[in-house]
């Protein structure tokens, strides 16, 4: 079993700052792609940002093009999303994602259901 941790989450006033990290103790990150996805409430789950095995390529959802940046730290295991000129409309639950179908796969898959592996969620709130 895979276990993925999000944590980073929290309250910020619009226009800030948070970066989220997805860390798998004892499964390596590297081989896999990893996607990041949100749900606020009352709304479906929707695919923010994700990335291919290795430096493979990325996605970003047009929603937070230009604003967020997802990275890997190799040495720490661990991904990121960095969210910058947060808005209130980014309120959500973030997950980050993996599947051992993709081992090595330098694309990401961008939908929810492609994933089998989730963490638990850590919240986002964004005051206007």
């Amino acid at each position: 079993q895979v276990q993925l941790v999000e944590s980073g989450g929290g309250l910020v006033q619009s226009g800030g700052s948070l970066r989220l990290s997805c860390a798998a103790p004892g499964f390596r990150l590297d081989y896999y792609p990893i996607g990041w996805f949100r749900q606020a409430p009352g709304k479906e789950r929707e695919g923010v940002s994700c990335m291919g095995s290795s430096d493979g390529s990325t996605y970003y959802a047009d929603s937070v093009k230009g604003r967020f940046t997802i990275s890997r730290d190799s040495a720490k295991n661990t991904v990121y999303l960095q969210m910058n000129s947060l808005k209130p409309e980014d309120t959500a639950v973030y997950y980050c994602a993996t599947d051992r179908r993709w081992k090595y796969g330098t694309m990401c898959p961008r939908g929810q259901y492609e994933y089998n592996y989730w963490g638990q969620g850590t919240q986002v709130t964004v005051s206007s």
